[in-house]
């Protein structure tokens, strides 16, 4: 007999994360009935999804007013495809302003709900905690900090340690990819995955490595795009002819093995920084939006820095400029003290070592799907059968 479970992913990380748990769960719990929202990465596990990440994605406070019409009737469709199914488990990915929402519906239907990888409630919006623990049945969070955040709640938190971990520790083991570098010292560009973020972030990370390049002539750039779209983008947005260095190169579903064989990288705030960390890779954090939204940001936000990478080590351990800030002679100053044999570069990669150790052991999936099963088999089989 089928068992339904509810899961919902509204990115194309949230995606790739549950996938890499139902991958866990399922010689745990066989014949799991997965439906919901999600990408690839879930139909490849065979989830029956009503929308897709694509369809989900949003990228700042008015585009998500402008389309809060869809996202109204997609919740209902939702709904109204758990009152067909009936799942006693519902697992939510991220996603807060959606799923947190949903999770309250849930509840009022008896359904069992655990939240893997938690909003950031620790850097904004705190009155989310009490409404997470009136809702939520079990937390999974992936930072070694987040527990105490939800300390003095009803809420079970259990710390499973981060997923890149093990993606980390597969791409140091493995051969080296081929990315015909030309030159040294060795730079990744990362400048986001959004179209909106790449053409905030690119023009001043272009312009920051044409001041490198005339310090270092010799220098070698790869910017990381995670797919052929966001390559086309990024190729498109250069082709402007804004002045940048003439040794690069974009590629394509490597920012991995870029971040293992750079010498230092120029990345965007978000997961990626944890990524350049668990690779050993020295970095340049920064960010740059409209200015509404970094104003806004600067309201809600409560952390005193945005790569997380610094967050977790609790000191700037990396270079972070951010908004007006973040122009090209401030990143390449930051950048170039991590390039040679300096005291700032062994020291950076000592933190970084460190980084890594805080992050948990590998595993952070068949952990997180060993107390999904323990879930699932209560809320599905009677007390005492």
């Amino acid at each position: 007999m089928s068992t339904p479970l509810l899961v919902v992913a509204g990115e194309i990380s949230g995606d790739m994360h549950a996938a890499g748990l139902l991958r866990a769960l399922r010689p745990l719990w066989p014949g799991l009935d997965v439906f919901g929202i999600g990408g690839e990465a879930l139909r490849e596990q065979g989830a029956d999804l009503l929308y897709d990440v694509n369809d989900m994605a949003v990228f700042g406070l008015p585009e998500a007013l402008r389309r809060l019409p869809f996202f109204r009737r997609a919740f209902r469709d939702l709904l109204r495809e758990v009152d067909k199914r009936k799942p006693s488990v519902a697992l939510l990915v991220d996603y807060g302003g959606f799923n947190l929402r949903l999770a309250r519906e849930l509840k009022r239907r008896g359904i069992r709900v655990i939240y893997f990888i938690s909003p950031q409630v620790w850097a904004s919006r705190p009155g989310r905690i009490p409404v997470m623990a009136e809702v939520i049945d079990r937390l999974l969070v992936i930072f070694p900090f987040e527990p105490e955040v939800f300390a003095g709640t009803r809420l079970k938190v259990n710390y499973v340690g981060h997923p890149l971990v093990d993606e980390a520790e597969a791409v140091l083991a493995a051969p080296a990819a081929d990315l015909s570098w030309q030159g040294a010292p060795r730079i990744a560009l990362l400048p986001g995955s959004r179209r909106q973020e790449i053409d905030r972030i690119l023009p001043v990370l272009w312009q920051a490595a044409a001041r490198i390049e005339g310090l270092h002539p010799a220098v070698s750039f790869r910017i990381a795009a995670p797919n052929a779209e966001t390559a086309r983008h990024i190729e498109a947005k250069l082709a402007q002819g804004t002045l940048g260095p003439t040794n690069w190169a974009v590629q394509t579903a490597q920012t991995r093995q870029i971040l293992r064989q750079a010498d230092a990288a120029f990345v965007a705030s978000g997961t990626a920084t944890v990524e350049a960390a668990l690779l050993r890779c020295p970095m340049v954090v920064t960010y740059r939006t409209s200015p509404f939204m970094y104003l806004l940001g600067k309201r809600l936000v409560r952390v005193p820095y945005i790569g997380m990478v610094n967050l977790i080590a609790g000191r700037e351990l990396c270079p972070e400029r951010i908004q007006d800030q973040a122009t090209p002679q401030s990143l390449a100053a930051a950048m170039l003290p991590l390039l040679g044999d300096t005291e700032e570069r062994h020291r950076t990669i000592d933190g970084l070592a460190s980084i890594a150790e805080k992050l948990g052991p590998p595993g952070a999936y068949a952990r997180a799907a060993e107390r999904v099963a323990h879930d699932i088999e209560t809320a599905v089989r009677p007390a005492g059968s």
